[in-house]
Order: structure tokens, then sequence, then C-alpha cells
């Protein structure tokens, strides 16, 4: 067995002894891990302070800038930032932990660590280290002076010698032999390490003896004796047994801390994430206490779930779950969810706090998309509310083995780790700007500056708010022949019914249509992959197509024609084995469709596919070329903006980092290629190649732990991107009114989702959730909704928002840049704010417009 070639003495493989791992990666490999560890460490010298500051007693003053002072305490790593106008100190820990009345043992520990590191053993289990219990605690911290800042190296824990590292048993002929190769000191050293078991014939290790100094003689006698591998494996084999002696859990890791103008850079250079072959690390938490609130503090922590929400501190709720969310949504060869997830994703890599004399926020600017965001409140694991970003170095799946009627599950783990480093910029906000409204700012702002984001959108001429309008042009659907099925497409809304469509809407008043149209080629709305690319017939073909072109650029009508790049929603022109995205098991990442009446998957049903992000840039290419000849002027992404997923393929791995690099690059080749892009989801990495968003996150998760929604997401991107959330029809809204109230607060456009046939064409389908989807009955309703939301935001639909603010339970205010506010009130009664009253789910409007 692999098992049995464990190894022991693990001091003295230096002197020669080969061993081999209990898991394919030999002790061999564990000690060289340990003498490279051993070696990149070295206790540094004490650094020396800049400056001194009495307000941030016990640590020293080592970078500055015009705005800001870092500090550091270089016994204990923790850091803290003073912002030199407002004179408000922020701490990377507690100054109280110590004497916290709710943490014990870790969760008090974890207080005064700056980094938490989890990792795998063996078996797959996750246990954690830190730099405060296991780094400081033995002294094992670096320091160094660099550029603007200072770098922090930890060792965690101590390459220990211990009874386990011994063989378990000797039988007496080993035992004799061995003594007979010994002095006398080495042969009191065998008899103490080892007691005769008469029952069983055998000397069997003395761990309760084995112990300091008597440990210590013990290696000595065995490496003199010269016990070898080959010794253990027949002593194993001869006696019957097997043993696993421990890797040494040694681990390293780095922080760099920067100054850069407002904000602090904080960087983990993922290089410098050392770790045992044994003990691959799974995540890494970086400042889990930055700035904490305690519980004499008022203040609200920022996350962003959907649109943006806000948790207040010490709100009480102490039996609801911590929030934690993956940044950009889950990955789907990662994971397959089978219940719907009504949750909202989140689409900014950025967190904060806000307290009363000032906020930060956490923007995450390198490995957002391995990224997690934590938060919590106070009064659970400790007295504090804090909010933290974790990172994924390491994925783990499972192996199952069956032999000779067994089955075993085995740890199987993603074959090197993430390929990025993890960067966080803390920027610090005070006065007025230390609110929500005031973050949203600073982070349109750094976009701006970065290139996150388009340039704001021109004067255009247009008088009238966006009207967003998906179309589905056909589906598949089983149909039957003499008893016999088979699949053929269903015409939904063909190119001429679209232009009747939309010329009925236009004599309604709608106007500034942005159609994007859906189910239009290679096999209708769910179409195979595009490695080619052809009109459906049955919608009207290529010359169809290219009179609704000639009919959109006539009626001042933006066309999106609309794909998908990385699902395969059908089999058909798709080899799963070689093209499909690679679980950790091995085999092709799939997900069924969801059964909406059950609330989860149906594996019944056939599965759709994880494309690999090797085959997006081909993909793109071939959809590129093949719109060329039609001048759409644009294109709408079903998935590019709103997924990111991995590929586990043995020896091609790509991560999700990298599938992000894919995805920009492909982005960037649409763009070159002058389309306008329209997307679902709107994640921030996409947001530079975007002209408009659809289902845009329109409110929060609803959350327990959460108090407030607000529209952090519009307030970043309004100006520069177009948005709109769900389609009305297919959305939970039983209120039209709440709808309007919404698409005014959060000055978003209308949308709808149509067909021409009637809703029975879609029932039995793939597509059954196209429940209400026949424009005849929406289009008044529309019209009426389009009326009364572009009277009010036509005059403002290219401007940002300048603030936004909660009046009260259910009232809400936005105001524009050019001053025009809107004050909404949800309620199903009247309020009235500074003199002017609201009715019941209704709103008022005023300011100055330039």
């Amino acid at each position: 067995m692999r098992m049995a070639r464990n190894a022991v003495l693990s001091a003295v493989l230096a002197a020669g002894l080969l061993v081999a791992g209990c898991s394919g990666a030999g002790n061999a490999n564990q000690t060289n891990d340990e003498q490279q560890l051993e070696a990149a460490f070295e206790q540094g010298k004490a650094l020396n302070a800049s400056f001194t500051d009495s307000r941030i007693a016990g640590m020293k003053g080592i970078a500055e800038n015009d705005l800001l002072r870092l500090f550091i305490n270089d016994e204990t790593g923790a850091i803290a930032v003073l912002n030199k106008s407002s004179g408000e100190i922020w701490h990377s820990n507690p100054l109280e932990a110590e004497a916290d009345p709710i943490a014990t043992g870790v969760n008090k520990g974890l207080l005064s660590s700056q980094l938490k590191i989890d990792y795998y053993n063996s078996f797959g289990q996750v246990n954690s280290i830190n730099t405060f219990l296991d780094s400081v605690a033995y002294k094992q911290v670096k320091y160094e002076s660099i550029d603007s800042g200072v770098k922090v190296t930890y060792k965690f824990g101590k390459a220990e010698k211990s009874a386990m590292d011994l063989p378990l048993m000797l039988s007496a002929a080993r035992l004799e032999e061995l003594s007979g190769k010994l002095d006398k000191a080495g042969q009191r050293a065998l008899r103490i390490g080892y007691k005769e078991d008469p029952g069983k014939g055998v000397y069997v290790r003395n761990d309760q003896a084995l112990n300091g100094l008597q440990l210590e003689r013990a290696f000595k006698a065995f490496e003199e004796a010269g016990y070898t591998e080959e010794d253990l494996q027949k002593d194993m084999a001869e006696l019957n047994y097997t043993q696993e002696s421990p890797a040494p859990r040694v681990f390293m890791a780095s922080i760099e801390y920067k100054l850069d103008a407002d904000s602090l850079v904080v960087k983990v250079p993922v290089e410098e994430i050392k770790a045992p072959t044994e003990y691959p690390v799974s995540t890494v938490t970086l400042l889990s206490f930055f700035g904490a609130g305690g519980t004499d503090e008022e203040g609200s922590i920022f996350v962003p779930d959907g649109s943006g929400a806000l948790i207040s501190f010490n709100n009480g709720k102490t039996k609801y779950p911590a929030y934690q969310q993956m940044v950009y949504g889950s990955d789907q060869a990662l994971e397959v969810v089978e219940n719907a997830v009504n949750e909202q994703p989140v689409r900014l890599p950025v967190f904060g706090i806000i307290r009363e004399e000032g906020a930060f926020l956490g923007i995450i600017e390198e490995g957002a998309s391995a990224a997690s965001i934590n938060a919590d409140i106070s009064g659970k694991l400790n007295s504090y509310n804090y909010v933290y970003p974790t990172f994924n170095v390491t994925s783990k799946g499972e192996l199952t083995l069956q032999a000779n009627g067994s089955e075993r599950t085995l740890p199987k783990f993603q074959e090197r780790p993430t390929n990025s480093d993890f960067t966080v910029r803390y920027a610090f906000l005070s006065g007025e700007d230390a609110t929500y409204q005031g973050m949203a700012v600073y982070y349109r702002q750094h976009l701006e500056q970065s290139g996150g984001l388009p340039k704001p959108k021109a004067e255009s001429g247009e008088e009238n708010l966006p009207f967003y309008l998906q179309v589905v042009g056909s589906i598949a659907k089983q149909k039957h022949f003499v008893g016999v099925p088979y699949k053929t497409l269903e015409p939904l809304t063909t190119f001429v019914q679209t232009e009747q469509m939309i010329g009925e809407m236009k004599d309604l008043g709608i106007n500034h249509i942005k159609l994007r149209y859906s189910g239009w080629f290679n096999g209708g709305l769910d179409h195979k992959v595009p490695d080619d690319l052809s009109v459906d017939k049955g919608i009207g073909g290529a010359k169809g197509l290219r009179g609704l072109v000639s009919f959109a650029k006539e009626q001042d009508v933006e066309l999106y024609p609309d794909v998908a790049i990385l699902t395969a929603h059908t089999s058909k022109g798709f080899d799963e084995k070689d093209d499909a995205s690679r679980t950790l098991r091995a085999v092709p990442a799939a997900f069924y469709p969801l059964d909406l009446a059950l609330n989860r998957r149906d594996r019944s049903k056939l599965p759709s596919y994880v494309v690999s992000p090797r085959l997006v840039g081909s993909y793109v290419d071939t959809i590129l070329k093949g719109m060329k000849g039609y001048e759409t002027g644009g294109i709408s992404l079903r998935d590019m903006a709103d997924q990111l997923n991995s590929d586990f393929r043995k020896n091609n791995l790509i991560d999700r980092t990298e599938s992000e690099d894919i995805s920009v690059e492909a982005l960037n080749d649409i763009r070159e290629g002058n389309l306008n892009i329209m997307a679902e989801g709107g994640n921030a990495y996409a947001l530079p190649y975007l002209s408009d968003v659809t289902n845009a996150p329109m409110s929060n998760s609803n959350f327990k732990l959460e108090d407030e929604a607000i529209p952090f997401y519009q307030m970043v991107v309004r100006g520069h991107i177009g948005y709109t959330g769900s389609p009305y029809n297919l959305t939970a809204y039983t209120n039209v009114r709440q709808y309007i109230l919404k698409s005014l607060e959060y000055g978003a456009g209308v949308y709808f989702e149509w067909i021409h046939e009637p809703n029975y064409k879609v029932k039995d389908t793939e597509s059954n959730e196209l429940y209400a989807v026949n424009y005849k009955q929406w289009l008044e309703q529309a019209a009426d909704i389009y009326e009364e939301v572009n009277g009010v935001l036509k005059d403002v639909q290219n401007e940002r928002i300048a603030l936004h603010e909660k009046l009260g339970e259910g009232l809400f205010k936005t105001v524009y840049e050019s001053g025009k506010y809107v004050i909404v009130n949800y309620n199903d009664t009247g309020a009235t704010v500074n003199g002017m009253t609201i009715e019941a789910e209704s709103y008022v409007t005023g300011g100055e417009q330039s």
C-alpha cells in the first residue's frame, strides 16, 4: 500500500534517509519544503522608526505622504493609518482585543491577527493558522522597509520532531540488531523509548517517555544504528502495521503595506505563500478586523450584495448567519447548486465600513475573481462589527474510488495555486464623503481614472429614455410524427413580426428602443455553440436579418443580436469530452435546467455544459466574422459579463483569474470590431466595454443580517452605461407602481421580454420560464409605464446620480447631477417630507436643471 510507504525520522532525513509520503508526495519533498522554508525565513533586524505619534502609542512610524501616515507594531505585526486631515486613525486590529468578553480561544487570537490561512490535510479536512497564534507567538516575524511602506513576512508553526516520527513497533530481533550497533547510551535510549508487549511479542514505542532529551537521544540512536527506509518497510510488513509520519506544518506568507495618495494598498504575493506539499493552502483571509467597530460605536458595514446593502453595527441579529458571497457569483466548474438560487450576485469587488468619524472603502484590485466578501456583527464570535475579503488559493473536490465492492472518497486538489496576487486598496473618506454615497463617488472616479468604465455618455440628441426590449426568435420544441418524437424549431417572433411589433410600440409613444434579439441563429434560443454562424430560416434567415437591420436603422432602433458564449445549451456540435470545462473530479462540468415548480434541477432533462475558457477566443472570432456582413452595430452577450468559470483539466488548468483575463481579451476584441455591447449582469471586469447592462442588480438579496438595500451599483455606472433590471413581465412584481418607483429611484430604463406568438407555444418546452411573454397582453401597459418613467427621467438619462438618501421607512430621495430630484414613497399611505405631501405609492420631483 502507498500509505505504508510513509516516513518516520523526519529529522534524520537530511542525513540520508529516503522516505516516501502518504499521498504520493514524498517525505523527501516534505523535508525539502521544510529546508526551503527555513532558508527563506531569516529573522530581520528591528525596524527604525521614521517618526512617532503620541496618539498611536507603541507603534513606529514607517511611511508617510501628504495625506496619510503608516505605523506598525513590530512585535505583533499590527498596523495603523493616520488620516492627516481628519485625524482619524484606522487600526488593523482592535486595540482592546485582549479584553474582549465574548471571544475565546482561537477567536480571541484572530482579533490580533492580520492574516489567516486555511489549509487541507491529507484527508481533505480544513485546518487554520493565523499570524498571531502561529507566528507572532513564536517571534517568527520579519519586517523590511519597502518604498512607501513595509513588508511583513510570517513564518507559521515550528518544524519540531515528535515521537510520531519514530517507528511504531520493533520486533525483538530488530531491537537486538540495532542495540548491537550502539554504545551503552544508545542502547539505554532504545530501552527507554520502547516497551515490550508480551501479548504481541513486540516492542511498542513508549510515547510518554519520548520527549525532551530522551526524544533527542532516541533519534540519535536510530541515526547511529543506520536505520533506513528499507528497514522500516520490512518492519511494517513483518509486524503488519502502517504509520503516517506527519509532515512539518510550517508555512510562510507575506503582506506588503504601501501608502498611495489617499489609500493604503495591501498585497499578499501569491508566490510567497509557502506550504508543505502535504498541506495545500485552501484560502487566505486578509485583515479581518481592519477598521472594525465596537459595541459602543455607531456605524454600518457596506457589502456589495446585488446593488449594494448596509448592515448596521450592533443590529442584534445574532441568530442569523454571517454574510458571505463570492465575487462574480459561483464557479460552475466547481459547484452547481441543485436548488434555485434567489440571491443577487456580487458584481463589484468592493466593501467598506462607515463610522461617525470616517469611512473606508476596500477595492479588490488583484484576485477579485478568486475572492469572497465576508461580514458579521458583534455579539456572536466577538464584540466587533467587521468586513473583510477571503481569497481562494486551492480548490478541492472529491474523487470516489470503487474496488472489490467497497467505495472510498478521496480529496482531489487543484493542480496549482491561483495564478494571481491578492491586492486590496483601502481608501479613506472623511467628512461629508464618509457615506455610502461618498464611497460610490470615490469608486466611480477610481474606475474612471483607471479605465474601468467607458467614457461618459455624450449628449446624443436623443430626447427619450431607453426602452429595453428582448424578443425571442425561436426555441427548440419536441414534436411527434406518426408517434416518433423529433426536435424542431418553433418560431415565436420572425424578423418581419418584430418590425410589426416595433411599429405598434411607436404608435403608442414608445421610443428610443434598444432591441435585444435572442434565438436568431444556430438553432434558436438555446443555440449550439458559435463555432459557426447560421441565421435560422424559420424566422426569416439571412435575408430577414438584413431586412430587420435596415428597418432598425430607419426607425432609430438599436439592434443587439444575442449570443451565449460560455455555455453550451445543447450538445449539438459540441464535444463535451474535449470542449467542456472539467471539474475537479475530471468530468465535464454540466448543469441541468431548473424545474420552476419544484425549485430544483431536473435531471430527467438534457444538461447544458460549461464551455472551457480556452475556446472563448475562437468563438468570438467566429461571431465577429459571421456578423460582419450584417452590420448590426451591436451585440448582446448573454453570459460574458455574468459568468466566470474555471477549467480544472489535467495539465491545462485555467483558474478563475485566468478565465477573467480571457473574457476581458474577448470583450476588447468585440469592441474593436466596432460593435456596441449590451450584456446581462455587468460584472466589474466587463464594464469598460459595455454600452448597456440588462438584468442589472436592482436590489440586494434580503439576507437576514442586512438592514437596507442601496443603489451603489447604479451610483457607480450611471452616466457611463445604460442599464435596466429584469423584464417587468417576468419579475416577481405584482404591483406595477412598485416597479415604476424602483425605476425612478434607481434611474433605470424600462424592460420587457416579448414574443409575437401566443404564450401556449412555449408550453412543454425547455423554455417554460417564458410563461407570460405574448406582447399583445403587455403592450398598452408597457406604453403607460414607459410614458410615466420617461416623463421623469428623460432629461437626466445620461446624468450620474449625485446623491441618494433614505428619508424614512419606504421613503427615498435620488438627486441627479443637474439638481433634479425624485422622492419616492413605497408605502401604502401618504407621507410628508419638508412640507411636501407624497401620496401612497407615488413620487414628487423638483430641483434645478442645467
